[in-house]
Order: structure tokens, then C-alpha cells, then sequence
């Protein structure tokens, strides 16, 4: 996804800049930027501003720090310090034993990447946190004539070097700074049980993390209690936002930046500044947690989120419901047992109205697309195998006419591409027509407006819970796909996926959107579509559906309709063995 940030067609001169690093022993998460920055046509890395450590004080005396077990832990009780943090330490010990793969903070040296780039070596001025930088590495930054600096390294920063470059230092915060200022980064967020855990890019001043907010993401906060576990999805989320920030620098200039800042508002954080936890901290949270994890993995059996699909004719339509919305009239369809069915599509095909949904198999692992058809009273004929192949999962098959045929675009998002298909013999025979996109997607949506085909994806690298809503337009259905200069639409979990066919309401189009927040496929929200053009993208919310409208219910996430007949699904929690075996029970 992140490639389509890197081109810019704007004639203007390429952007300069500046790395503020402490070593070239950067986090993955870091060298990702950088490799985006160099891959890029138009932004160049004119220098590199590395941390010089102090000289040791030859006059202080030197403490010999002890290498025993036993003589470390004697050291970190005598020391009042360490002796607060111990609980968080030993948690950070045990965290270092995960090991996740291709984590976004695993260390990787960039001294390759930097071969032939400008290095400047400074020793800041400060003590403790704070740090200004001296005049003469001032002057030498400011001869390098830079448009941005890119806080990768140095402790929060004072003075002149925050406007030593042209449009500022930007830096990452990982937090929300709405409600978490300080860090350490995504813990408090567990800590406390928020639902989400927020990313920004910000201009920095000398107010923490209250500088201007370039662009914000935000995420589900894991259920865990694994801060690394937390962070792999925040941190591989967010690194495209250097890079097309830059790239709306270059192509729209920094007016164009400020305004479509995030607006500031008032902190709402628990605490004035979050800080690394003490003992009394750890000692709250920990304890109960494990307690409850260790209680919950003894007495309850392996448990699913099982879906159904719903199915109401003739009812007042959701989206048209208000405020409350009228859940009443759904018949939930039980899907065979040892099946799931989710992601309900609807067409009409010689007056008579055919569902294609996805029908997933707790033996396989996997799912295939079938189609049913709807009788006149809401019931389902027996379902019938549409797409299927034995290493290949597939869901959310968007099928739509064009003209006279029939076509469907289902998500297969391990193929690492979006592909449409054509319908070859109504309802069951399909064959792959052509690829749209290259790359892993997931929840992909076309319409028609004003002459141009419009497709709406989300980006699912490294994860779906990573990423964000893309805007693409074409003449044609089969021809050349463009990246909206809008992009990304959304980078909400609330907002930012799919959930079923782009439909009129009067004259507007509306946009139904999934919220992976606080659990995957948790509620689904209607957005008008305000603006949209070749230029220009906008929308807003105006009504979301939680699962609370239907007793027992702990997920909706998919809406479609035609004619008087509206299409929903629904998850509840269930036994493995329960529904492996035989249906849910409870309508």
C-alpha cells in the first residue's frame, strides 16, 4: 500500500531531508520510513544528525556495577529508582522472551542505507529529558537549507532546532495525545482498558505532544496483556504517515497541511502525563489479570465468534430508523453444522432475488463462496458452491451487475491481489476474469458515479486491523485504476473497512463501514458521501448499528439490500465443539 505515496507528480523541487537518530541501529518501524523516503521521487535525505554521548566526567567516581544475580538484584533494592520500577522491569524481562515475528521495534542496521549521506555528530545541551542543541551544530543544520526534520532519535527537544528546517521537526507519538501524553507508548492503554490505541504524526513544540497534528491512525487495542503484542499493529500501521505527509508537502504545499490538520481538543487523559509504571501500578493491574487468564483457561472450553446471517422483508429499513434503530423482523438463517455463514451480497437475476455470502468450515479452516436463492417469504433454497479452491479463503463477495453481466469481486486477501470475476452460467459457474490491484486487500466495494467506476479497498499489510481506507477511480471497470489524491480516506478501525454494497439514499450516496473496535466485526456505521470527484473525497457518519439491537448478539458487521429484502449478519460467542457439531441455539 505504502508504494502509492511515493510518486509524486508535482514539478516542484525535491523536499530535503534531515534525520535526528541516535545510532543507524534504527527499529524496523524507522527503516521502513526511511526506505520509503529513498524509494520515493521526490524527497532526498541530505543529512544525518547523530546523538554524541557526553564524555564521562573524569573527576566523578566510577561505580563498578556488580554481574552476579544476586548482586544485580541487591543493586536494584538499594537503589530508590530502580527499586519503583522493579515489577515493570521484570514485565518488561518476560516481554523480551516474545518472540513475534517481523515486529515493527526488532533492531536493523541501516548503515548501508546511509552510505553516502552528510553525518553531523552532536552532543546536546541538557540534562536528563531535555535537550537543546549547541550553535554551532545549529548553523551547520541550517546551511543543509532543509525542509523537514524526522525526530528518530535525541529526548525531547528545546529551543532553536525545532525550527532549524523549513516546515519543522515532525515526530511520531504512539498514543492518542487526546488521552495519553507521555508512555510508555501503548501500555496505559491496556493499562486502562481503552478500546483503541492511537498513532500521530506531529509538528513538534515545546509543549508535549501538543504540537500540530499532521494526521492521526487509530487502532483496537489488543486483549491481551502483551504491550508488545499491542504494538506490532500501531506501530507497521502507521508508517506510511511520513511518507505521504511528505508526499502532500511536495504536490499541495504546507498550507495544504495545516489545513487538513487534525484540529486540537481538549485532553481528556486519566493522568496529566502517563509514566513508565511503578510497583502500586503493576501490582493493580498485574495481579488480577493473571488471576482472571489463568481462572478462564481452566474452566471455560475453546470458544469462536459464530456468525448467521439475517434476513427481513418488508421492514423499515435500517438506515432510514433514526437514531434507534428498529432491529425487529430479522429471521437469522442457522447455516449447516460445522459452518459459519457471514458477509451476505444480494442480486436480482429474472425477478427472482439470490444471495451470495460467505460459508466458512470449522474442519477446513477456510471458507467458499456460495449463493441461495430468497423465496417470497424470506426463506432460503438450498445453497450452492459458487468459488472455491482448497488453498484459498475466501469472503465478502461483492457481486454486481454492469449492463447485461454479472460480476463479482470476492475477498481473497492471502492471494496478494483483488481480482474480478464473471459470472459464465447464473448462479454457480465463475471464472477470473481480470486483476484490479496487486497486493493484499480486504473488503472491496465498487459503484458508478458521474462516468467513472469507483472502488473503495482497504490495505491489509502487515495485518487487516493495520489499515487503511483507499479511494481508486477508473473509466472502465477493467482499465486503469487511479490512486484518489484524498487517500487514505480513513485510517479509523471504526471506519476504515468495508461493510457492503455503496447504495443511494435519495440523492447521496451512503458508504457502509465496519468497526473492528473493540472486537473484529463489532458494529457497522452509514456514511453519506458528502463530496466526490477526481479531486476530492469527504464523508460522514450518520447513523451506526451495534450489536445491542439484537439480544445475545456481540457483532454485526455486514449490511446490503434490494427491493424490500435487507441482509445483515450477526456473531455470538460460542463453544468450538458447540458449533462445530451443531448450530448455535437461541434466535
Amino acid at each position: 500500500m505504502v508504494h502509492y505515496f511515493r510518486n509524486s507528480l508535482a514539478p516542484n523541487p525535491p523536499l530535503r531531508i534531515g534525520i535526528l537518530l541516535d545510532s543507524p541501529q534504527l527499529s524496523a518501524f524507522f527503516a521502513q520510513i526511511i526506505e520509503d523516503i529513498q524509494a520515493s521521487n521526490f524527497a532526498k535525505i541530505e543529512l544525518l544528525v547523530y546523538r554524541k554521548a557526553a564524555a564521562p566526567d573524569p573527576q566523578a567516581p566510577q561505580k563498578a556495577l556488580p554481574t552476579s544475580a544476586l548482586g544485580k538484584f541487591a543493586y536494584r533494592v538499594r537503589d530508590p529508582k530502580l527499586r519503583k520500577q522493579a515489577l515493570y522491569d521484570f514485565y518488561l524481562k518476560l516481554e523480551s522472551r516474545r518472540k513475534i515475528a517481523n515486529h515493527p521495534l526488532d533492531r536493523v542496521d541501516c548503515s548501508p542505507r546511509f552510505s553516502g549521506i552528510d553525518r553531523l555528530d552532536v552532543e546536546p545541551i541538557g540534562q536528563k529529558f531535555i535537550q537543546r542543541f549547541p550553535p554551532e551544530a545549529l548553523e551547520a543544520i541550517r546551511a543543509k537549507n532543509l525542509d523537514v526534520l524526522l525526530r528518530f532519535g535525541f529526548n525531547i527537544l528545546h529551543g532553536e532546532i525545532l525550527q532549524a528546517a523549513r516546515y519543522g521537526v515532525w515526530s511520531y507519538h504512539h498514543g492518542d495525545n487526546d488521552f495519553y501524553r507521555g508512555g510508555p507508548p501503548h501500555f496505559w492503554e491496556i493499562y486502562e482498558g481503552s478500546p483503541l490505541s492511537g498513532v500521530i504524526l506531529q509538528v513538534l513544540t515545546e509543549e508535549l505532544d501538543g504540537g500540530l497534528v499532521l494526521c492521526r491512525s487509530l487502532f483496537a487495542t489488543e486483549a491481551s496483556l502483551s504491550v508488545a503484542q499491542n504494538r506490532f499493529v500501531p506501530y507497521w500501521g502507521s508508517t506510511h504517515m511520513v511518507i505521504r505527509k511528505l508526499n502532500e508537502l511536495h504536490r499541495s504545499g504546507w498550507d495544504y497541511l495545516r489545513e487538513h490538520a487534525i484540529p486540537p481538543a481538549p485532553y481528556q487523559g486519566k493522568r496529566k502525563i502517563y509514566r513508565t509504571p511503578g510497583n502500586a501500578d503493576m501490582a493493580r493491574w498485574l495481579g488480577p489479570a493473571l488471576l482472571k487468564k489463568a481462572f478462564q483457561s481452566r474452566s471455560r472450553p475453546e470458544m469462536v465468534q459464530h456468525w448467521r446471517i439475517g434476513i427481513r422483508t418488508n421492514g423499515k429499513r435500517l438506515f432510514e430508523s433514526g437514531s434507534a434503530p428498529d432491529g425487529s423482523g430479522f429471521r437469522w438463517v442457522d447455516p449447516p453444522k460445522g459452518h459459519f455463514w457471514a458477509d451476505p451480497f444480494l442480486i436480482e437475476h429474472q425477478s427472482k432475488k439470490w444471495m451470495y455470502f460467505e460459508d466458512y468450515s470449522y474442519a477446513k479452516q477456510r471458507a467458499l463462496i456460495a449463493c441461495a436463492e430468497i423465496a417470497t417469504d424470506g426463506t432460503l433454497h438450498p445453497p450452492l458452491p459458487c468459488i472455491d479452491d482448497s488453498n484459498q479463503h475466501y469472503s465478502y463477495p461483492h457481486v454486481f451487475w454492469d449492463g447485461n453481466e454479472l460480476f463479482m469481486i470476492p475477498e481473497a486477501r492471502s492471494s496478494g491481489r483483488v481480482d474480478l470475476y464473471r459470472c459464465e452460467e447464473f448462479p454457480h459457474k465463475w471464472k477470473r476474469e481480470v486483476t484490479l490491484l496487486e497486493g493484499k486487500f480486504v473488503d472491496t466495494t465498487v459503484w458508478q458515479h458521474g462516468g467513472l467506476w469507483w472502488m473503495a479497498t482497504t490495505g491489509a499489510e502487515p495485518a487487516s486491523r493495520a489499515g487503511c481506507l483507499l479511494l481508486f477511480y477508473s473509466p472502465s471497470l477493467t482499465g486503469e485504476w487511479h490512486f484518489h489524491p484524498s487517500n487514505p480516506i480513513s485510517t479509523d478501525i471504526r471506519f476504515n473497512r468495508g461493510a457492503g454494497r455503496v447504495f443511494q439514499r435519495g440523492n447521496n450516496w451512503v458508504r457502509p463501514s465496519q468497526s473492528c473496535c473493540p472486537i473484529y466485526g463489532y458494529s457497522f456505521s452509514f456514511n453519506e458521501i458528502t463530496e466526490l470527484s477526481e479531486e476530492r473525497y469527504s464523508e460522514r457518519p450518520f447513523l451506526t448499528v451495534t450489536p445491542d439491537v439484537w439480544k445475545g448478539f456481540c457483532g454485526v458487521h455486514t449490511y446490503n439490500r434490494l427491493g424490500n429484502i435487507e441482509l445483515i449478519d450477526g456473531q455470538k460467542t460460542a463453544p468450538l465443539s458447540e458449533v462445530s457439531l451443531g448450530s448455535v441455539t437461541g434466535k
